[in-house]
C-alpha cells in the first residue's frame, strides 16, 4: 500500500535458473505496470530490463495478460505486505494513523513504481483481462483487511464499511494529488485526507 523501502522482500524462494529468471521478470513487471500502466508495459521491454531475451518469454508465460497477472498479483503483494510491516511497527493504538502518515506521504507520492498498485494502475483496471482484474481484486481485499485490522472497532459491524471508505480515500487522494500540476494543491490534498482520516470526524 505503500513504497516497498520498507517491508522485507515478498519473493518466493527461486531454486533453479528457469524459477529465478521468472521471478526475476515477474519482478521488473512489477515495477514497469506501476511506472509505464499496462497499456504501456511492453515484453520486449520487460525482458530486456531483466535481462533476457524476448524470444525466452513464453517458456514463462502463456501470455501477457498471464504476466500482468502475476504482476500485478507482485505488486499488490507488497504493498500488502508493507501495510502490515508498518501496523506491525508501532502501538496498535498508533497503527491506522501510521498506515494513513506512509500512505499519504511525500515520499510515497514520489515512488510510483515501488507504491500502491491501486493508486497507480487503478483507473486502467476496467480495460483489463480478467485474470489480471481477479488478481488486483484479491489484493485490495487484503488492503481493506490490514486496515480493517487497526480499526478501533474491528470486529464489529461497521469496521468494513469504515475500512472501505478509509481505502477509498486514501487511494482517491494520492490519485488526486498525483494527477494535478499545482504543488499547492496536491499537497493540500494530502494533508487534508490525513487530518481527516486521523482526527475521526
Amino acid at each position: 500500500m505503500m513504497t516497498i523501502m520498507q517491508n522485507k522482500s515478498t519473493k518466493l524462494k527461486a531454486t533453479g535458473r528457469k524459477e529465478i529468471s521468472h521471478e526475476r521478470i515477474v519482478e521488473v513487471a512489477a515495477r514497469a505496470i506501476r511506472r509505464s500502466g499496462y497499456d504501456g508495459t511492453g515484453v520486449a521491454d520487460i525482458m530486456k530490463e531483466a535481462g533476457l531475451t524476448h524470444g525466452g518469454f513464453y517458456s514463462h508465460f502463456a501470455s501477457r495478460e498471464a504476466l500482468l497477472a502475476e504482476a500485478a498479483d507482485r505488486a499488490g503483494a507488497e504493498a500488502v505486505a508493507a501495510s502490515a510491516q508498518i501496523a506491525a511497527a508501532v502501538p496498535p493504538e498508533q497503527a491506522l494513523q501510521a498506515l494513513v502518515q506512509a500512505y499519504l506521504s511525500k515520499e510515497h507520492f514520489d515512488s510510483i513504481e515501488r507504491g500502491c498498485p491501486v493508486c497507480a494502475l487503478g483507473s486502467e483496471m476496467p480495460r483489463q483481462a480478467p485474470e489480471v482484474r481477479r488478481a488486483a481484486t484479491r489484493r485490495i481485499k487484503e488492503m481493506i483487511d490490514v486496515v480493517a485490522r487497526q480499526l478501533p472497532d474491528w470486529g464489529q459491524p461497521g469496521a468494513h464499511e469504515q475500512a472501505l471508505m478509509v481505502v477509498a480515500t486514501m487511494v482517491g487522494t494520492l490519485l488526486l494529488a498525483r494527477a494535478v500540476d499545482d504543488t499547492r494543491l496536491s499537497d493540500s490534498f494530502l494533508d487534508a485526507a490525513r487530518e481527516k482520516i486521523t482526527s475521526g470526524s
